[in-house]
């Protein structure tokens, strides 16, 4: 089993910057990806980005070159800094780990609220 656990959410103004952070309790070894998703208010739920064991990573059209996903493995933690956020950027961030375990299977985060003001 793994549970995560995202912090790093908060209230910001436009342009500024956010660092997420999602720590799981079990080794990485079996992660096939981490990755956030973002819900908004009356809003489907959208990947924001994703990064592989191996280094690949996906990113939204709409964050690519403003946020970056990164980990560190020791830590058994993903982290997405944020930057230049936009107020279109407010929405609950949930994390996600895809595991190979047997078989696959998507854990999910609580969430944390990123609020952005104009």
């Amino acid at each position: 089993q793994v549970q995560l656990v995202e912090s790093g959410g908060g209230l910001v103004q436009a342009g500024e910057s956010l660092r997420l952070s999602c720590a799981a309790s079990n080794s990485i070894i079996s992660i096939i990806f981490m990755g956030w998703y973002r819900q908004a208010p009356g809003k489907q739920r959208e990947l924001v980005a994703r990064v592989t064991r191996a280094g690949n990573t996906i990113y939204a059209d709409s964050v690519k070159g403003r946020f970056t996903i990164s980990g560190d493995n020791a830590k058994n933690t993903v982290y997405l800094q944020m930057n230049n956020l936009k107020p279109e950027d407010t929405a609950v961030y949930y994390c996600i780990a895809r595991v190979a375990s047997g078989n696959i299977y998507d854990y999910w985060g609580q969430g944390t609220q990123v609020t952005v003001s104009s």
